[in-house]
């Protein structure tokens, strides 16, 4: 078994698609437990029935028609207006907007695809250094994926059972603290070159907000009505994605429907497909190494080397980085979750926190070879190598591990709202 599963891990490495190699380790699973590998299939009806799965096919719709409807340049308008008067205010605008985005896209790429070849020649023009405008679009693709509506944390909460809302709280301080850290590095590097900036102009940012103002009122309506009690998460990726479609098609006009809607909905299913088909196998072979008692075995492991929960975070963290080195982070959620959440409880670290630990992990697992999702995304867009495109982006992969310890051993970032 082990041999056949090393050979599945280097199939996938080498471009067999994902939810192939976990169908296969799946079935061999089953018939080597002499279960019918009919019990794969219950867990997609299973996974149907989860009340919460709606919101991943629902918010993606927004993301994408966002993204087809002109949001990004209207976004990169309006927060270069209010940041673009300091030394490094570009990057800024540029690091908030992304973060924006993936919340609502998902760090699925499109994050890079919509802005990268927007913000490229933006910073060229300002004097910007390349290899700091390269590393920091590479770095963006994953910038908000602890922002609600993420679809990291939906899955998350799925799979694990954790509350949606608590893991949408968690979230805000930690997901802020990046885009700080981030934006004194640009203030910092900025100094170096002459960009040329701007002065600061009411008339400017007025207009751009005016343009921008339908945009920016989706997170406001959607942590109001979630956190407020107004809505369930379900009902507010409905009402996200009618208003989505509402301010691209009647507002803004940008989208046709007739023209444009059949590729957008294209497009979101194909990623929405590809998630839950992942999902769907995973699940039934996660089941299966659980009934196998892998989870309890692993536990009588760490306990016998890890003494204490400050070694146990750390050895997690090697772990998950490894982890997300090596899968996308849909796949990584289904397959790894279950397996270190006993773990976890058995070292008393929240539920909540972990969730934030986990998704922190996977957001930097996406800068770093050999299948850093972010780096092929950009080598495609920019044209450059994925080793140029990793040297670049290692600054800013050092002050995401450093983001990641502060997060690790400080659990009031994530609890302090508890």
């Amino acid at each position: 078994m082990a041999i056949l599963l090393f050979i599945l891990v280097l199939l996938a490495l080498f471009g067999l698609p994902l939810f192939i190699a976990l169908a296969a380790g799946g079935i061999y699973a089953s018939i080597e437990s002499e279960l019918n590998p009919v019990l794969l299939i219950i867990e997609l009806y299973r996974l149907a029935n989860q009340p919460n799965l709606i919101t991943i096919p629902l918010f993606t719709l927004a993301g994408m028609v966002m993204a087809a409807g002109g949001s990004p340049q209207r976004l990169i308008k309006l927060f270069n207006a209010l940041l673009g008067w300091m030394p490094g205010g570009l990057a800024m605008a540029a690091i908030v907007s992304c973060s924006f985005f993936t919340a609502f896209t998902g760090a699925s790429g499109v994050t890079i695809i919509a802005l990268g070849g927007l913000l490229y020649p933006l910073f060229i023009q300002s004097n910007y250094d390349e290899k700091f405008t390269l590393g920091l679009l590479t770095s963006s693709g994953s910038l908000g994926l602890l922002f609600p509506p993420s679809l990291a944390i939906l899955l998350y909460g799925i799979v694990s059972g954790t509350s949606i809302d608590d893991l949408f709280l968690a979230g805000i301080v930690p997901g802020f603290i990046l885009l700080v850290l981030l934006s004194l590095y640009s203030y910092k590097s900025a100094l170096v070159w002459h960009e040329p900036i701007h002065p600061f102009s009411f008339k400017k940012l007025a207009i751009a907000a005016n343009e921008t103002k339908w945009d920016i009122f989706l997170p406001i309506l959607v942590i109001t009505g979630i956190f407020g009690g107004f809505v369930t998460v379900t009902e507010a990726s409905a009402i996200t994605a009618a208003y989505a479609l509402f301010i691209e098609t009647i507002i803004y006009r940008e989208i046709k429907l007739i023209r444009d809607l059949p590729t957008i909905l294209i497009d979101t299913a194909r990623l929405v497909g590809s998630i839950l088909i992942i999902l769907g196998v995973a699940m039934g072979l996660t089941n299966l190494l659980i009934d196998t008692q892998l989870p309890t075995r692993l536990l009588n492991l760490v306990e016998t080397h890890i003494d204490s929960q400050l070694q146990f975070l750390l050895i997690l963290n090697l772990f998950l980085l490894v982890i997300g080195a090596m899968m996308d982070i849909f796949s990584a959620i289904v397959v790894v979750v279950p397996l270190i959440m006993p773990l976890a409880l058995r070292y008393q670290i929240d539920p909540v926190h972990l969730g934030i630990l986990f998704l922190a992990n996977l957001e930097i697992g996406y800068m770093t070879p050999p299948v850093g999702i972010n780096l092929f995304i950009a080598s495609q867009r920019f044209g450059k190598s994925i080793l140029t495109l990793f040297q670049s982006a290692l600054p800013f992969l050092a002050i995401m591990l450093i983001w990641l310890l502060m997060i690790s051993y400080i659990p009031s970032l994530t609890l302090w709202w508890k």
